[in-house]
């Protein structure tokens, strides 16, 4: 079966309607590109010219871009929000995760839960492979390399769904839960198939996924700054992971501060991308799937980061009594 098909009978299986991706109407603009490429060929009487249009095409560029960037934007929004909802009542505890449920209509069915997990999970992984084909077609229609750039531009917007913070957490949600499920009774259905936490000759981890259509998606949790494991893991908007007392410190800004009081200006230490701190998500799954992955280098980074922790604290709090006192 061709992914068109497969894309269109999937979101079509949906319970309730979801933002997806247009690849019929995407596909029906390019048809157009080449039909009137060819015509204006044969006015012209020029002959026959490759199977592609011309490098910048006013029939493409002015709506093939337009409508998938705003398809890419409802489709990331979507997700995010049911993601976070889903993260947020699985560490709920107590009262909180009742007011929860009862605030947000969810089932407190632990099965529901994990079968709205594998859900997304599906659900952002098809939308990110019917985006890479359709810019795969339009870049081997017009013979360019526009289709990655714009994949490129994307990014930088924050709205390449790979990209997101969420999908990893949903990950490694999968493995702890995946975890906990050899010591239960209970029959949880896996998210997806072939997600793992991996350790290479030095010991350094990463998360792997197998996805649909021989993708595979590798995410490395070695902190770019202190070349360590991440630790206490935070997500910039850039997508890229650090530990976060080292985020802090790439921001210049105190952890007593937070990331939020970055200025605009700071960079990301990787892409230098600047803006990343004030949308930086806090990795909690992750950091639960490492602490019992790696339980030794959590105890020793533990003791090391709690001394680091007070000294700051207590240089933020006698720099407030000077401040109050007029020191």
């Amino acid at each position: 079966m061709k992914f068109c098909k497969k894309y269109q009978e999937y979101m079509r299986g949906q319970q309730k309607e979801l933002p997806g991706v247009g690849l019929k109407k995407l596909k029906k603009i390019l048809k157009k590109c080449r039909r009137d490429f060819e015509s204006h060929q044969e006015l012209d009487g020029a002959p026959p010219a490759a199977d592609h249009c011309p490098h910048q095409c006013p029939v493409c560029d002015g709506t093939f871009f337009s409508s998938l960037l705003k398809e890419m934007s409802a489709v990331v929004g979507c997700f995010s929000e049911r993601a976070q909802k889903l993260l947020e009542l699985h560490l709920a505890s107590g009262f909180q995760k009742y007011f929860i449920w009862f605030k947000g209509k969810l089932q407190g069915n632990h099965v529901a839960l994990m079968q709205e997990g594998k859900d997304l999970v599906t659900y952002a992984l098809i939308n990110a492979i019917a985006v890479r084909k359709i810019l795969k077609k339009y870049d081997k229609i017009h013979y360019s390399n526009q289709g990655q750039a714009f994949r490129s531009q994307a990014q930088s917007m924050h709205i390449e769904i790979l990209q997101s913070p969420w999908l990893c957490e949903l990950m490694a949600l999968h493995i702890n839960l995946r975890k906990t499920k050899i010591n239960s009774k209970n029959k949880v259905p896996a998210l997806f198939e072939g997600c793992s936490l991996t350790f290479d000759d030095d010991d350094k981890p990463s998360l792997s996924c197998e996805l649909f259509d021989s993708i595979k998606l590798d995410i490395d949790l070695t902190c770019s700054i202190c070349l360590e494991t991440v630790f206490d893991p935070v997500s910039l908007a850039c997508g890229h992971i650090f530990c976060y007392m080292c985020a802090c410190s790439a921001a210049s800004v105190t952890i007593v501060d937070g990331l939020k009081a970055a200025e605009p200006k700071e960079k990301c230490p990787l892409c230098r991308e600047t803006g990343v701190y004030e949308g930086a998500v806090h990795l909690e799954e992750l950091n639960i799937l490492l602490r019992q992955s790696c339980r030794e280098y959590w105890e020793q980074r533990l003791q090391s980061e709690r001394v680091e922790r007070i000294r700051q604290a207590k240089q933020h709090w006698e720099y407030q009594c000077r401040v109050f006192m007029g020191v």
